[in-house]
């Protein structure tokens, strides 16, 4: 979880408002996201130096909270040191599958945006949103929402780069953190990255950056103005190359998906564990819509319908079941599930539930087949209709009427 630290902050002359009409690439990366996880799950954490990692003799730091940071802990450091450094921390054991989890919630806000997203890793991932500003906003606006959604749903930060380019993109994130977010103008492009130091350079590691200031080449600049033939007596043919285009704030590549998705779907966690059954089918149904939201959006059926129970002994139950025909109906997709939920009936409180829709095709090359007596029109149509006006109107403004809690208004007309 180690991050560059090349790159300075305190330039004020690029911050969360500058034009972003051509920058709609962004990298979003969280905060100390190992740290963050843990801190959430246990509130009494906050405000203290967290480091998870290895705790034994040969252990290494894998995550280290910004008050760790403070005394100089870092990612990759020996956990020894960190304890030399900081004995007043609190050392967790990493815990991967919590860490998984929140990973794929964080994923699933960014699919929610677009489906051209790109993860790194567990806690940063790339995204094109020059498909989404007609229905989300602008690219910064997309990434205040981005954040909002991260922190309000999932109590964590995150910190996001826009810029015409990936490369650029991830050099913002990381001037912004933590919990910031940055604009980079395509046209100041030269002036955010020719005064930073050549370590900022993608493939500019420790010994690359000596062999660069030998020859007096410290900083981006200094790379970009350098003749070709220099940079490739000294590195080699192809690292010139890719400095060098670098260098200029040139970089072609585009956000690719890691892979089609297989499944999905939707989940929540509960502040306190419950065990009343209203409460349960109140989430499922709503994770039922989600779900039936982002299929539709993404373009994809789905012919099986599973939930997911943790139990609050962490306990995790799955049970599935395959439909006679392929949906993206959130009415189909909830009552599967809540059948599925009727079957199981654990018995005991509930810590997470969870709907996934698997066995995924395009909407488009799966023919359905209509149901014996099946009215003209149904919930498919309301829930086109529906996801008309949650366009135009935002999805707040359109829910099942039992998704309402008492004390909650209806929408206004």
């Amino acid at each position: 979880m180690g991050r560059s630290q090349a790159v300075p902050r305190g330039d004020s002359r690029f911050g969360p408002e500058g034009d972003d009409s051509a920058s709609p690439i962004l990298h979003v990366d969280m905060d100390a996201f190992y740290a963050s996880v843990e801190v959430h799950r246990d509130p009494s954490l906050r405000g203290r130096p967290v480091v998870v990692g290895g705790i034994g003799p040969r252990g290494v730091v894998s995550s280290a909270s910004y008050e760790a940071r403070e005394f100089g802990v870092r990612s990759a450091m020996p956990t020894a040191r960190a304890r030399a450094l900081c004995p007043r921390a609190v050392f967790i054991s990493p815990d991967f599958s919590a860490y998984t989890a929140a990973s794929r919630a964080v994923m699933g806000i960014f699919r929610d945006v677009t489906p051209l997203v790109e993860p790194l890793s567990l806690d940063e991932a790339f995204l094109d949103v020059a498909g989404a500003r007609r229905l989300l906003g602008p690219p910064a606006v997309i990434a205040r929402l981005i954040r909002s959604r991260v922190h309000g749903e999932l109590g964590l930060t995150c910190s996001v780069g826009v810029a015409p380019t990936k490369f650029v993109a991830k050099l913002g994130s990381t001037r912004a953190k933590p919990d910031g977010l940055i604009v980079v103008p395509a046209d100041q492009v030269l002036e955010f990255l020719h005064p930073l130091p050549v370590a900022a350079l993608w493939g500019v590691g420790e010994r690359a950056a000596e062999t660069l200031g030998r020859l007096g080449l410290r900083t981006v600049e200094d790379v970009a103005r350098a003749p070709v033939g220099l940079l490739r007596s000294a590195l080699g043919e192809a690292a010139s190359a890719h400095l060098h285009e670098l260098s200029w704030g040139r970089d072609p590549r585009r956000v690719t998906p890691e892979q089609v998705d297989k499944s999905i779907g939707a989940e929540v966690t509960f502040d306190t564990d419950v065990a009343d059954p209203a409460v349960i089918r109140r989430a499922l149904l709503s994770l039922s819509e989600k779900t039936g939201a982002r299929l539709r959006r993404s373009g994809q059926v789905g012919r099986t319908v599973s939930i997911k129970v943790r139990l609050a002994d962490f306990r995790t139950v799955n049970r599935s079941r395959t439909l006679p025909g392929p949906t993206d109906v959130a009415r189909e997709v909830f009552d599967t599930a809540w059948a599925l939920w009727e079957a199981l009936r654990p018995g005991d409180r509930i810590r997470l539930v969870g709907v996934r829709v698997e066995g995924l095709a395009q909407a488009g090359a799966t023919p359905r087949q209509p149901t014996l007596g099946e009215p003209e029109h149904g919930w498919r149509e309301a829930e086109a209709a529906a996801d008309a006006a949650a366009a135009k109107f935002g999805r707040a403004m359109i829910r099942p009427a039992s998704l309402l809690r008492p004390t909650e208004p209806a929408p206004p007309a």
